[in-house]
């Protein structure tokens, strides 16, 4: 089996995210650590984040997958940005702490001219910086479409990260369905041939987490405009594929298409459906 749910904002608290997710029929979710566009996070209420922690316990929910700021951007290369990015990664995942083994995932960056070698260096320093020995936290890269200067259009780019962060051992990749069909990696009519090539590169005991999503643009397009499930240039069949291969089994599945809380609980059984 896999994981199921959506995108939740975090408006009415912590607990109420659980609770809104029960209602939609998912076990798991994701939310934005603060604003997606800008800075502000809402402040933690103790007693609301273990109140959530013991709803997920009660109900067998699976990792939730929190996600950083699009204004996040380690390997700019303008300073004052990276070093108000690196602010947000380490308070991000401080707060993380009150949600016990959960994952933290991010877009890597978009090195602004600097060439992907100097945006991977700039990233893995600010990760080397953000990352301690004690968190309960697993920190996703994102696969990335490979739009403009992104870092993470490809497997090995992400390796390359990994490999330069001391405590690797707190890293895992978030493999997105659309940016990776963007970035040209053929999931419809080679998903083993794919899911084989990230083993061999980076391993799939690092694959922590799916963003479940179509895609508006053919395979190779470098664009990232995502669709609702089986209307785009991924479609149905290989969607299904996807949820029902076995090296994805128990992963945290997120679904981030272009729904409304009606279209997103559709879809959030559409997969249920599938596991039967």
């Amino acid at each position: 089996m896999i994981y199921i749910g959506c995108h939740l904002s975090v408006t009415n608290g912590y607990e109420a995210m659980g609770k809104t997710m029960l209602d939609f029929g998912g076990n798991t979710f994701a939310y934005f650590t603060r604003n997606p566009r800008g800075g502000k996070s809402k402040e933690i209420v103790p007693e609301d984040a273990a109140a959530l922690n013991t709803l997920l316990k009660e109900n067998h929910f699976g990792k939730l997958v929190a996600h950083g700021s699009y204004t996040m951007n380690l390997c700019a290369s303008n300073e004052s940005t990276r070093a108000n990015g690196l602010d947000m990664l380490q308070k991000d995942i401080e707060r993380m702490e009150y949600f016990p083994d959960s994952c933290y995932n991010f877009h890597p960056g978009a090195h602004t001219g600097q060439g992907a070698e100097k945006g991977i260096e700039l990233i893995a320093e600010a990760l080397n910086s953000a990352l301690f020995p004690e968190m309960q936290t697993t920190v996703l890269l994102e696969t990335m479409a490979g739009k403009g200067s992104e870092i993470g259009r490809c497997f090995e780019e992400l390796r390359e990260i990994i490999d330069r962060v001391e405590l690797s051992d707190k890293l895992g990749v978030c493999f997105d369905t659309c940016h990776t069909w963007d970035a040209g990696y053929d999931i419809v009519n080679d998903l083993d041939g794919v899911l084989t090539r990230f083993d061999k590169i980076i391993g799939l005991d690092k694959l922590c987490a799916v963003h479940f999503n179509d895609s508006k643009n053919p395979c190779g397009s470098h664009k990232d405009r995502h669709e609702k499930l089986g209307e785009g240039t991924i479609g149905s069949d290989a969607m299904k594929r996807i949820a029902l291969h076995p090296a994805l089994q128990g992963k945290p599945f997120i679904l981030e298409t272009p729904n409304d809380d009606a279209g997103y609980i559709k879809e959030i059984h559409t997969v249920l459906n599938w596991m039967k």
